[in-house]
């Protein structure tokens, strides 16, 4: 006799995959899991057997694994539609049973909140050994202030910006005091956190530092704008909206990374593959946030940018600095300019430093596994009078003489899908270009690489 099994625990749901009844056990799991009751189905593996279920009118039965924060839960479930067109479905779940999760590696869980911390910073900085500032980028409405102080001065201590909650030394501390720490902005009225990740250097202390400062409080809204600017009102973004927009999708993203690394406990695959649908497609439209932000502004009537004399060969460095870690991902050699040498132009640095990394960007993203890529320097001899460029080489698909074309029209993408892009890159970065007195180009054949050419005014020699 089949007496001593325990009984099936059952569960119905409604057309639109709704819990709407539940054993005691079943519920308790859809609270848990975030979910109400009724509700939808808070369980993602019970939630895909359902709605398979009722959408090809079958009977389905299989196993499925949910995770409760507490316990990982396996059971045989068997879900059957009910009759009616817009019925839902019986479930019966047989076989529970629940183990406890393990423990996480905290060094792992430190790796991987330092990860999120970079994905949702609203200011990054690079520092020396010291922690003096080198480089600082921000574009929080409340941080301008800050970023244009430790811009200009650029090699004082970080510190010296801010006030530390409860610190009242006016040195530097050791970055592993600072590190976590609560911090106030001048002039933002939210709350702040300093992250500090140490560059590897040739021994034991760093070499240097990246400076996050992360806040959990969303940046207020941006007024409306009156009726006197009209034009900033047709503009999709707009310059003010687009960081607010940024806000909330950066925590999309680091929410579903939080799932996804299983920074709160250990879940199911089927959790974390969701999950990292869900940081993917975050990333892909903050991409495109970028890039729209961008292009508003290179098309305003009133863009231009701030000439200065600047090195190029210094930018092209920084530019695969930055990218190394992707290009590494990929088996992929990045071959800049050597210590050393300079290319003296006259150009805006944010703005040439923007172009190059797209370029390598591209480079990096259409280059087969195993390859190289190059970022190459030419003089007025080679460039022209007056001219200087860089060139960014790859050893990828190439481009065709009607592709060549068509690369920097805007929102052409060539044909290609699923690569994340919008399409939107090089044709911004050809009017940035050109918005600094010069071009951008390329050469290519189908089958041998491609050269996309930055041509900048060269600076004089003094």
């Amino acid at each position: 006799m089949s007496g001593g099994l325990p009984a099936p625990l059952r569960a119905v749901s409604d057309g639109a995959d709704m819990l709407v009844s539940a054993d005691k056990a079943i519920a308790a799991l859809q609270l848990r899991c975030g979910g109400d009751l009724p509700g939808m189905i808070a369980v993602p593996a019970l939630l895909e057997v359902v709605r398979k279920a009722r959408r090809y009118g079958l009977k389905l039965a299989r196993t499925i694994q949910a995770q409760d924060g507490a316990s990982a839960i396996t059971a045989w479930v068997e879900v059957e539609p009910l009759p009616g067109d817009d019925a839902g479905c019986e479930i019966l779940l047989r076989n529970w049973h629940a183990a406890p999760l393990a423990a996480e590696d905290p060094a792992e869980a430190d790796e991987r909140r330092g990860e999120i911390d970079r994905h949702v910073a609203e200011l990054t900085a690079r520092l020396d050994a010291g922690q003096r500032v080198l480089t600082v980028e921000a574009e929080a409405p409340d941080l301008v202030a800050l970023a244009a102080a430790m811009e200009a001065g650029f090699g004082r201590p970080w510190t010296d910006f801010i006030t530390i909650a409860g610190n009242s030394h006016s040195q530097p501390l050791h970055w592993r005091l600072l590190d976590g720490a609560d911090v106030e902005v001048p002039g933002s009225p939210r709350r702040w956190r300093a992250s500090l990740f140490p560059q590897a250097g040739p021994g034991r202390e760093p070499a240097g530092f990246e400076l996050c400062l992360v806040s959990p409080e969303l940046p207020a809204l941006p007024p409306e704008p009156d009726a006197g600017k009209s034009a900033a009102r047709h503009r999709l973004l707009g310059r003010d909206v687009a960081p607010v927009l940024r806000q909330p999708i950066a925590r999309i993203i680091a929410n579903a990374e939080t799932i996804h690394s299983r920074l709160a406990g250990p879940i199911s695959d089927d959790y974390a593959n969701y999950a990292a649908d869900i940081a993917s497609a975050g990333q892909h439209l903050l991409a495109l946030i970028e890039d729209l932000t961008d292009l508003e502004v290179v098309e305003a009537d009133d863009f231009s940018t701030a000439p200065d004399r600047i090195d190029l060969a210094d930018v092209a460095r920084q530019a695969a600095g930055i990218l190394g870690v992707r290009a590494r991902e990929k088996r992929i050699a990045l071959d800049a300019p050597r210590p050393g040498e300079s290319l003296p132009a006259v150009a805006e640095f944010r703005r040439v430093l923007q172009v190059l990394i797209n370029l390598v960007t591209n480079a990096i993203r259409y280059s087969p596994e195993d390859s190289q890529v190059w970022i190459r320097l030419e003089d007025s001899i080679d460039a022209g009078p007056g001219r200087v460029r860089v060139v960014v080489c790859d050893q990828g698909p190439g481009l065709s003489e009607a592709d060549q074309g068509r690369v920097f029209e805007k929102f052409e993408r060539l044909g290609r899908s699923g690569d994340g892009g919008s399409g939107l890159g090089l044709y911004i970065s050809r009017r940035l270009a050109r918005a600094m007195g010069g071009d951008l180009s390329v050469e290519s054949a189908s089958g041998q690489g491609a050269r996309f050419i930055l041509d900048l005014p060269a600076a004089s020699q003094d």
